[in-house]
């Protein structure tokens, strides 16, 4: 069984920065294990927050903002804090916020959130399967995928599908290529690779198609080739 700690060669003509979800991508494992505790990140400034009590309230729920940082990055050259993207998609409803609980990211109202705010183009994708995603990508440059937060111990068959954001970058001969914002350790973060068979157990069947490459060519993003 192909494991995730392969890296893959670059498909995408872009480099993809990589950052986690909690500000320390080398402290991502023992957050995980709960040896360090989201006050005992000492980068937490990095997210945008306006406090650290601010921060510990949304490290654990912001995978897809962090999926957007990392396209942004990628494409503008434009580095936003996950907090500053979080607080600015509220009004549109991506995320809803009760008492202490917050569900979210909701996709449609992220979507809008896009369109309004940063002028991106996407739409919700529903009832697909992990072979599915070469023909998102085909005509995105990234898809934002929902699958269990298992992930980054791809050997272990989880116990269900979704609950976590990946950003998908490439589909290629039968390889899916992304970046997990909870990756914990470099093999799980940035250009993780796993086979499609491997990946549907994980993912939920649904995400959101971001960047059409037609509508990326001001930019100056083109599709790239198809290897082999």
């Amino acid at each position: 069984m192909q494991s995730a700690a392969r890296k893959a060669p670059l498909l995408s003509p872009l480099d993809i920065p990589y950052y986690s979800q909690w500000e320390s991508p080398a402290l991502a494992a023992s957050i995980l294990s709960g040896e360090t505790a989201l006050q005992d990140i000492a980068d937490w400034p990095a997210s945008g927050a306006a406090s650290q009590a601010e921060f510990i309230t949304w490290a654990n729920h912001v995978c897809g903002m962090c999926c957007l940082k990392m396209a942004l990055a990628a494409t503008r050259n434009d580095v936003i804090p996950i907090l500053t993207l979080t607080r600015r998609s509220l009004p549109y409803g991506a995320y809803v916020q009760e008492g202490e609980s917050i569900r979210g990211l909701i996709y449609a109202p992220f979507v809008e959130f896009l369109k309004q705010e940063l002028d991106i183009a996407a739409q919700v994708r529903v009832e697909l399967t992990a072979a599915d995603l070469a023909t998102e990508l085909a005509q995105h440059q990234f898809f934002i995928a929902s699958v269990h937060p298992g992930i980054r111990q791809p050997e272990i068959l989880p116990p269900r599908t979704g609950g976590h954001l990946v950003l998908v970058s490439a589909s290629e001969q039968g390889i899916i290529t992304f970046h997990n914002p909870s990756g914990d350790n470099t093999s799980t973060q940035s250009y993780v690779q796993l086979p499609v068979a491997q990946f549907e157990r994980f993912f939920a069947g649904r995400g959101i198609a971001l960047m059409p490459y037609g509508e990326m060519a001001s930019e100056g993003i083109k599709k790239p080739a198809r290897l082999g």
